[in-house]
């Protein structure tokens, strides 16, 4: 009988993670990696780094650039991994933008980006791994990463908030639906995270101060904040976890 610890693992199971180039998908790739997994690394831009470090876990990492707000793109990385791997188990879907507008001046390009990779990419995605996971028989896991704004509004960020409040919602009919064939559905809401997405708010002086000032931890989050988590939901310890959304925030959404 295998211990606790033992739960965490994920020896012998092959990750899809997507935006996994840097920041938070960079960082949970790498997390999934040390837990155990190969890696396949979707990416837009170079990706040489990420992959150095999963390989330097003594895992492998198979590189696939697509732009998953393409329809092609969800059967192409799907072929690609289930070809050098032979299995996929786990689905990372981590891959996202965000453009920054009022909403009365916000443009129709700007809208249809955010949407066709935050949410249209994840969902045929998630629907081409989980035909394979299910023609697999042995279950899987997909984590959807979804944000503060699937709780709040947010100000200048329409597109955004919509695409990731679906992401919240798709992951509880995901689950309805797939809960049956053993694959785990969750999501994991980042809060604040020091990246290079939000440079330009901690160079602020007064808005990084207003932020801080939010936050109970009193410190903005970092990418290895989210390794516990995923790990968590990618591993057999999350069995019976299914179809919720869980905040890292350091307290945010309790203030």
């Amino acid at each position: 009988m295998s211990g606790i610890i033992d739960r965490f693992r994920l020896d012998g199971k092959v990750a899809v993670v997507t935006g996994a180039s840097r920041g938070l998908g960079q960082g949970m790739a790498i997390a999934l990696a040390d837990a155990g997994a190969d890696i396949a690394a979707v990416y837009t831009s170079d990706c040489s780094q990420t992959c150095k470090a999963v390989e330097a876990l003594g895992r492998r990492c198979l590189l696939i650039k697509a732009d998953v707000g393409k329809k092609a793109s969800a059967e192409k990385i799907t072929a690609e991994t289930v070809k050098s791997f032979g299995h996929v188990d786990i689905l990372l879907n981590n891959a996202g933008i965000i453009r920054r507008a009022a909403f009365v001046d916000f443009s129709e390009k700007d809208w249809d980006d955010v949407m066709d990779v935050n949410l249209k990419g994840l969902f045929l995605l998630s629907q081409a791994v989980a035909k394979q996971m299910i023609k697999q028989g042995k279950g899987g896991k997909i984590i959807n990463i979804a944000s503060m704004l699937s709780f709040q509004g947010g100000v200048r960020v329409c597109s955004y908030t919509a695409a990731k409040s679906a992401v919240m919602g798709l992951t509880k009919i995901m689950t309805n639906e797939l809960a049956g064939h053993n694959i785990n559905v969750n999501a994991i809401a980042p809060g604040y995270m020091a990246t290079d997405n939000t440079q330009a708010l901690r160079d602020d002086a007064k808005r990084n101060a207003e932020i801080l000032a939010r936050i109970p931890a009193g410190r903005w989050g970092t990418p290895s904040d989210l390794d516990g988590t995923v790990v968590f939901l990618a591993s057999a310890a999350s069995d019976y976890v299914n179809g919720y959304t869980l905040a890292v925030d350091g307290g945010w959404l309790s203030r």
